[in-house]
């Protein structure tokens, strides 16, 4: 044991502060780097959705499976301390390596301000990617254990506090780093040509991981080692294999059975390394329910973003972003972590209930669970207000007059008159099968059949303007619009083509009698400014759009007033969200209990209930629980394509519930163990027989006795 002196502060030992603190700059360089990741592959590396997603997952699943070689490597090889150090300097490498792949002047020789060979900048974001995997993962279940470590026996209860500040520790970088990274994105730098400043917003979480390095580093002198002993994880593995083989050379009745499978390999293995892994094997088996809970809990980043989309961010007199509401999570557990610790554990304790670690997991799976149900009544709520979109082989179709008579339009089993001036048109659902023809007439005019293939599944706009003219436009919006943004699009009723621009997007050539596509924009007023050669002198061309909310689609008819000045007249697609989003709160609150009261008892519990020569690996095994949730989340949605987006939610509520019974069940049968007296224990033992070997008389003299 390399012990240096124990320094003491507030009773926890000083060295401790040193490994919170780097724990708050690591996570801190993580979140912050992964908060911009998705925005730099798809507008910087220029990747579509789909293989930025891709990448992205890959990144994040690889960050949870690389625990297991920073556990091999601390335990049998290097140590904690020198793995920390070893990997963090991998670990700051892959940061700086991204930040410089981020910055576009290092390719960019004609300055256009667009980097002349992509790959390069994608080769060296790879190889950072790869070294931030490698390096997070690898420190990941080192540091916990090591913050274990420096605790004395009898430390107990200072030893689970340091796991609650650890875990606020985590979720405190977390947060700081979500909201600060974007902020220096949106910044401007550039030697050349001036643009989003990846570099800055890659280099802040490098520069903070160095800081981090440098303060564990620092605090060398106070740390507490426990060295490595061999090659532990091939001694494991060699002794269950040793165990199965020989317990299957004698599953005859002749020989007697033996209490646990593995003590068939007492014949070759001492007892001490199988007391160890049977304390391994039983919390690995406890494992096994767990990344169903993950599962859930992984969904807030994914489905309940895309819930908040179909929602309004109005809360008060606050606008809040679709994405913003991820922030919750980490607030939230920065506020009851201290709240759980200081008064909800201590209050149980005083009635009375023992409330053991395992027994807090089930309460944290059973909370989670409810915040599913939760999730499913607002979901509920949600769909009551959201506008009907065509499925399966029905299209819907809306009819605009953009013209200066009034017409009737026939369609099969309903007719429509319209006039310029009616603003309210609904969209109207047709089956396929059934939508024989469409008339349009007007007094004193031939019958005009509309004749056009109408799209499945699609909305589309019948433009009329004179009783034989007549256009369909598909909309392309057959949901929501993403991100709870607004669509815009403009119909022009002139003779003449023009262009339009909303707040700096450009809607070009849009012609006579004919539609534009949609444009996306967040919320708030935007201003548009029309261009054409026909605009008179005297004629206003800037006009200002209505109040835009959350989620809402607006077509803008421009038509001529009498006076030959331009006027735009609103029509209404698909209203706004109504549904606020803080009714997200509750099952964000419910989650976050259920997080606090799972994943800082799961931390600890794995600790202390691992032997001494095994913690980091107990620590890499509870991460990997987390790294299985990710499949069991692809599972589930490719298993069910559920049409309700509600009866999902309750499907996860439910199994997790179902996991949860089963798990309770196992805790039941779980004994804890104190790693620390069983090892006193076995050394106890040892020193007898060593002594009984030694001395040459049968009796062991009083002293000697006495001193054990």
């Amino acid at each position: 044991m390399g012990m240096s002196v124990q320094q003491n502060c507030f009773g926890y030992p000083l060295s401790i502060f040193f490994i919170v603190i780097n724990e708050f700059c690591e996570r801190f360089s993580y979140y912050g780097m992964r908060a911009i990741l998705i925005l730099y592959f798809q507008r910087f590396l220029g990747w579509n959705d789909n293989v930025g997603t891709a990448i992205y997952h890959t990144f994040v699943a690889l960050c949870y499976m690389t625990p297991v070689l920073g556990a091999l490597i601390a335990d049998s090889w290097l140590g904690k301390f020198k793995t920390i150090v070893s990997l963090s300097i991998v670990y700051t490498i892959g940061q700086v390596v991204i930040a410089v792949s981020s910055i576009n002047d290092l390719t960019d020789f004609n300055h256009d301000g667009i980097p002349d060979n992509i790959s390069v900048h994608v080769a060296l974001s790879m190889v950072g990617l790869a070294l931030i995997a490698l390096g997070t993962g690898g420190i990941k279940p080192c540091v916990s254990a090591f913050g274990g470590d420096q605790f004395e026996e009898g430390q107990e209860k200072q030893r689970n506090r340091f796991f609650s500040i650890f875990y606020l520790a985590i979720n405190a970088g977390s947060l700081l780093s979500t909201i600060i990274t974007p902020m220096l994105r949106v910044q401007v730098c550039g030697i050349h040509s001036k643009q989003s400043c990846y570099p800055l917003a890659f280099g802040v979480p490098a520069a903070l991981m160095a800081v981090s390095l440098i303060v564990f580093v620092i605090g060398s002198g106070m740390y507490k080692n426990v060295q490595p002993q061999g090659n532990v994880m091939a001694e494991v593995a060699s002794c269950v294999g040793f165990a199965i083989k020989n317990r299957i050379r004698h599953r005859s009745k002749r020989f007697p059975k033996r209490e646990h499978w593995l003590d068939w390999a007492t014949e070759k293995y001492d007892e001490r390394l199988i007391s160890q892994i049977k304390m391994v094997t039983r919390v690995m088996f406890l494992y096994i329910p767990l990344p169903m809970f993950w599962a859930l809990f992984d969904q807030q980043g994914s489905r309940w973003t895309l819930q908040a989309t179909t929602m309004s961010g109005k809360i008060g007199i606050m606008e809040i972003q679709p994405d913003q509401m991820q922030t919750v999570n980490a607030i939230l557990i920065v506020i009851l972590v201290p709240i759980m610790d200081a008064v909800v554990y201590p209050l149980i304790a005083k009635c009375g209930f023992n409330f053991t670690s395992l027994k807090r997991m089930v309460v944290g799976m059973l909370l989670a669970s409810m915040a599913f149900v939760a999730a499913a009544i607002v979901q509920v709520e949600i769909e009551k207000t959201l506008p009907i979109f065509p499925k399966g082989n029905e299209f819907q179709i809306k009819v605009l007059n953009i013209g200066n008579d009034s017409m009737t339009i026939s369609f099969p089993g309903t007719t429509v008159t319209v006039n310029q001036t009616s603003p309210k048109s609904e969209f109207m659902t047709f089956n396929a099968d059934n939508l024989t023809r469409i008339n349009i007439s007007s007094t004193g005019s031939p019958v005009t059949l509309v004749t056009h293939k109408f799209e499945q599944g699609h909305r589309h706009t019948l433009l009329v303007w004179a009783p034989n003219n007549y256009q369909v436009v598909k909309d392309g919006l057959n949901q929501k619009p993403e991100k709870g943004q607004n669509g815009i699009r403009f119909v022009n009723a002139l003779a003449e083509s023009f262009n339009v621009t909303v707040d700096e997007q450009l809607y070009e050539n849009v012609t006579s009698h004919n539609a534009s596509e949609y444009h996306f924009f967040s919320s708030g007023e935007k201003s548009f400014t029309i261009n054409s050669s026909e605009i008179l002198q005297h004629c206003e061309n800037e006009f200002k759009t209505s109040y835009l909310e959350f989620g809402s689609a607006y077509t803008y008819v421009i038509t001529r007033k009498d006076n030959s000045c331009l006027t735009p007249t609103i029509f209404e697609d698909i209203a706004p969200n109504t549904v606020s989003m803080a009714l997200q709160i509750p099952q964000y609150f419910l989650l976050t209990c259920g997080e606090v009261v799972f994943s800082v008892t799961g931390l600890e519990f794995s600790y202390s209930q691992a032997p001494s020569n095994m913690k980091s690996v107990l620590q890499a095994g509870w991460l990997l629980t987390v790294a299985l949730a990710t499949s069991i989340v692809l599972i589930v949605a490719g298993a069910g394509p559920f049409s309700e987006q509600w009866a999902e939610y309750v499907l996860f509520a439910a199994l997790l519930l179902v996991v949860c019974i089963i798990f309770a069940i196992m805790a039941r049968f779980y004994t804890y163990v104190n790693p620390a007296e069983i090892d006193a224990q076995f050394d106890t033992d040892e020193k007898k027989k060593y002594l009984e070997q030694s001395s040459p008389h049968p009796k062991l003299d009083p002293v000697l006795q006495t001193q054990m």
